[in-house]
């Protein structure tokens, strides 16, 4: 789908925040585990991305033991799961270090999903909508919370062009998976 005027495809960068991790003692923030929830919700955000159109053609994730098992989980959920890269600059990062990451990704991918941390990932999500359907940018300022998915819709011809208030948030979801 091309834009109007020839500003390019249309483009989507799909966020979606690792699913709640636990905190066992003694274990390094990078190597935390899904929480039982945590582990309910993954899959629940694979379904919710699948339900709303939003597969990837390329997935980017955190190496955080949580962010892997949280794409593990919700890609399962797909019949044939797009590549991923597993990202170490993702872990911990700002908004301006997740955009110098997302600005990497070839011209040829469409829809980017990005599977990371907060408070970057929020912050990403305010910093690249310009403007939001209904009450999605109220609904990221007040919170983001784990398993939460943001869609970001714009026209570019290249990711390296996505810029500040460049993008339309589409969609926020919070799936959640049965106990």
């Amino acid at each position: 789908m091309t834009a109007r005027g020839g500003a390019g495809p249309l483009r989507r960068l799909v966020v979606l925040r690792h699913a709640k991790s636990a905190r066992p003692e003694g274990v390094a923030d990078h190597e935390r585990p899904l929480a039982a929830r945590g582990g309910r919700d993954a899959p629940a955000a694979g379904r919710a991305l699948a339900e709303a159109d939003c597969l990837p053609d390329l997935a980017l994730c955190s190496t955080a033991v949580r962010a892997r098992r949280t794409w593990e989980l919700a890609s399962a959920q797909w019949g044939t799961p797009p590549p991923v890269r597993y990202e170490p600059r993702l872990y911990a990062a700002d908004a301006d270090e997740l955009l110098e990451v997302v600005r990497e990704t070839p011209a040829e991918v469409e829809t980017l999903l990005l599977v990371a941390h907060n408070p970057g990932l929020r912050d990403l999500v305010l910093h690249l909508a310009g403007d939001g359907l209904d009450d999605t940018l109220d609904r990221v300022r007040v919170k983001f919370p784990t398993s939460a998915i943001a869609v970001l819709g714009w026209y570019g011809p290249a990711w390296r062009d996505l810029a500040a208030g460049a993008a339309l948030l589409t969609a926020v979801l919070v799936p959640r998976g049965a106990r």
